[in-house]
């Protein structure tokens, strides 16, 4: 972590004034009424801006791609609402999926709001290229694995990240170049930045989309945790931006895809374009439309019947991941918050979102 104190630590100050860590602390500090410094919530998990607040270092720095995105383009692109938690049923909207039989209970997390932009996505391919990996067993839902934390059956936890994993990335730049640019047509990816720094990143495999979520200090989501933030929890909305959750209304100003209904002819757009009227309950965009995202979860046909804070985990071989969400070619069939889909590879209609410690 880079050493992010920039003042002269006095232990006196002015009521009110905020700054970066202190003594023994990296925290965002408020001074309080009697002039002491007071630590705001818990540590920056990687840079303070120097006014009391964190930000993600996909983020730090600011510019296109990373602080201009949604519909004024004035929102910072790393926000990460928190989602909370409760039960509902999965792949149930009681309009077009009517099985309510499979039961997730979800402790709290934050989902974030945006899709990770091509911005956001450069400047981990320049800490890769750097050398900076994963750490073994990084990228766990740490505040959930303690004991009764994300599983796939009694006393099987998430195992996090798996060294040999990192022989399936590249590990120049050239090679990532090749690589992001999977289709010609599709691909949001430049070799250098341009003015696709707030699309979404796609042509990214799983591998991929786990790393830069761990090395942005998250994780990709549970296929659980997705689905109930989409769904609203227990309103088990038809689509994201449901309301009442019964709605079936759609059209292009809700998000993008194709559908028939002479939507934009671009493929994907910027993150954030329909927001708020596509948001979610919890404020994230485009969890329909765009580009599909990876989940944590091994695709599997069917659903455990009951679960907490579950998932279907991933045997160390397996190339088969769970997407969700629908993309730019979908129908609006594939936006449902009950449609699911998998993907064994990177795609052009592939990108993903994090999720973060709540």
């Amino acid at each position: 972590m880079a050493d992010v104190a920039q003042d002269v630590f006095v232990g006196v100050c002015t009521p009110a004034e905020k700054r970066c860590g202190g003594p023994g602390s990296l925290q965002p500090q408020e001074c309080d009424a009697t002039g002491q410094w007071q630590d705001l919530g818990a540590a920056c998990a990687f840079e303070c801006t120097g006014v009391g607040t964190c930000t993600r270092q996909s983020c730090a720095g600011g510019g296109d791609g990373l602080t201009n995105c949604g519909p004024s383009a004035s929102e910072n692109c790393c926000a990460s609402p928190s989602v909370s938690g409760g039960t509902f049923s999965r792949s149930y909207d009681a309009v077009y999926y009517t099985d309510p039989g499979f039961h997730a209970t979800l402790s709290d997390f934050r989902l974030d709001k945006y899709e990770i932009t091509v911005g956001r996505f450069r400047k981990f391919v320049d800490a890769w290229v750097a050398g900076w990996t994963p750490p073994a067993g990084s990228g766990r839902h740490a505040h959930l694995n303690s004991g009764s934390g994300l599983n796939a059956g009694a006393g099987v936890y998430e195992p996090g990240w798996d060294v040999t994993w990192n022989a399936r990335m590249p590990t120049a730049k050239a090679y990532w170049d090749m690589g992001l640019i999977c289709n010609a047509t599709y691909a949001t990816w430049t070799a250098t930045p341009g003015a696709n720094e707030s699309l979404p990143i796609n042509c990214i495999n799983w591998h991929a989309a786990e790393a830069f979520c761990i090395w942005d200090g998250g994780f990709l989501p549970s296929e659980a945790e997705w689905n109930y933030a989409a769904a609203g929890g227990a309103e088990q909305r038809v689509y994201p931006w449901s309301s009442p959750a019964s709605s079936t209304t759609i059209d292009c100003s809700y998000a993008k895809f194709s559908g028939g209904l002479g939507c934009s002819s671009s493929y994907t757009v910027k993150v954030g374009l329909e927001s708020p009227t596509g948001d979610g309950k919890w404020g994230q965009a485009d969890l329909a439309g765009n580009v599909w995202e990876w989940t944590l979860d091994t695709y599997s046909a069917g659903y455990e019947t009951l679960c907490t804070d579950c998932a279907h985990l991933p045997p160390p071989s397996s190339s088969s991941h769970v997407t969700r969400g629908g993309g730019f070619g979908g129908t609006s069939f594939d936006l449902l918050v009950s449609s699911r889909d998998y993907g064994t590879s990177e795609s052009g209609g592939i990108g993903a979102r994090c999720a973060r410690t709540p």
